[in-house]
């Protein structure tokens, strides 16, 4: 099956408002096996959006449509598609019922114009919405299904998840199912290792090899179309194993896990600890870490030290460290390691400085970064980067080189 996307709302084209739908809804369709051909964003405007509409129809068998759903005016999602379809709206007792509830707990009044939203397809599919108030709605006319989800992310994904991805189903051949497989490397770029698995990726059929580069890190997603999820996985196996097999060294995990629950997770099993003192990154590290659940089991605190008189005062980093090497330094990497580990009492201690920018630092570059690792009866080992990018983009890949380093011990 081919889809289109189709963004709804004049503040995405003003840039006010991210369009994450797009991605999300990419990401899910290409799990049930339906690709996404185009991706279009259109303004609040009857005739252009009935434009965008009727010319998806003729590239795509489901037109997902987010957004306009609601009770104003410039809500016009729902009346456009009836228009192009010739499919009628009704009143719809139960969405009507749920609205007056909602606003009821509210304390509010519903106004005349929120019934709008109860409207739905003759004959069609209602999504409840157990997170907002207008519902989703699906239609077949034209050879093709329309489906239309309310704007907000915090509506759509639970709403996909739950109600639309088993109406996909209804629609695919019961006889196939498609599974994937997504495979997660850190310290090779997208090129390398394209470069490295390319007769593999160029030999794909099924299962289908695609690679992606995301803040530092590049995935790879194996998707298999098999009669069931046990014959899809034997069918990725096979590649799966070459490709651990020629690049398995930069492989740290598999599926939606991160940098962060890796370590964690092998902290944890360890039993070990470790401490943080951070200066460019600014405790973009002890974030990663504690956003994963059980973190404190692992983590026991950390400092940002951005001045050089924070590194003196709170971790007693010699001044004369600091004016011979400068607070970008390997020399200043490894005392915060060091100690860290040494005045927190953990059993690892990580330390990261360097210039994120936008400006120069004692005459250093921008993207350059030092990050230090303290281990038990071992020397301390000092990583240094050139890393590029934005200031933030350089904060992230450096707090991503420092869970590595801190990953490529623990294994």
């Amino acid at each position: 099956m081919r889809a289109e996307i189709v963004a709804v709302g004049t503040e995405l084209l003003l840039g006010q408002i991210v369009n994450t739908n797009a991605q999300f809804l990419s990401e899910e369709l290409a799990k049930l096996g339906i690709d996404v051909h185009y991706q279009t964003v259109v303004g609040d405007n009857r005739k252009r959006l009935e434009h965008v509409i009727r010319h998806a129809n003729g590239r795509a068998d489901v037109i997902i449509l987010s957004g306009g759903l609601g009770p104003t005016d410039d809500d016009l999602t729902r009346d456009v598609v009836s228009e192009v379809t010739g499919v009628p709206l009704v009143m719809h007792p139960p969405s009507l019922s749920r609205l007056k509830d909602f606003f009821e707990r509210r304390g509010r009044s519903m106004t005349e114009n929120n019934r709008k939203q109860a409207l739905v397809f003759k004959g069609g599919t209602v999504f409840p919405n157990e997170n907002g108030t207008a519902p989703g709605l699906a239609v077949e006319a034209n050879a093709c299904h329309y489906v239309l989800l309310p704007g907000p992310p915090r509506e759509l994904k639970p709403m996909f998840r739950k109600h639309v991805i088993p109406y996909f189903r209804r629609l695919l051949p019961s006889e196939e199912v498609v599974h994937s497989r997504v495979l997660r490397f850190f310290g090779i770029g997208e090129s390398q290792l394209e470069t490295d698995i390319m007769d593999l990726i160029h030999c794909q059929d099924n299962p289908t090899i695609a690679p992606l580069a995301k803040e530092g890190e590049v995935t790879l997603r194996l998707t298999a179309k098999a009669a069931s999820v046990a014959e899809a996985e034997a069918l990725i196996e096979r590649p799966e194993k070459e490709i651990r097999r020629r690049v398995g060294q930069y492989l740290y995990g598999t599926g939606d896990v991160t940098l962060a629950e890796v370590v964690v997770k092998r902290l944890t099993a360890l039993r070990k600890t470790v401490a943080l003192a951070e200066s460019c990154t600014g405790g973009l590290v002890a974030n990663m870490i504690t956003s994963v659940p059980g973190s404190s089991e692992a983590f026991l605190g950390g400092y940002v030290c951005y001045s050089g008189k924070a590194k003196r005062k709170w971790l007693g980093i010699p001044a004369s460290v600091l004016e011979e090497h400068g607070t970008v330094s390997e020399q200043t990497a490894r005392w915060l390691a060091e100690k860290s580990r040494a005045r927190i009492s953990s059993d690892y201690g990580i330390g990261v400085t360097g210039v994120a920018g936008p400006d120069r630092v004692e005459d250093k570059p921008v993207g350059l970064v030092y990050v230090g690792l303290a281990s038990p009866g071992k020397e301390t080992v000092v990583k240094p980067l050139q890393l590029t990018g934005l200031r933030e983009t350089i904060q992230v890949r450096a707090a991503k080189h420092a869970l590595h380093l801190l990953y490529q011990h623990l294994i």
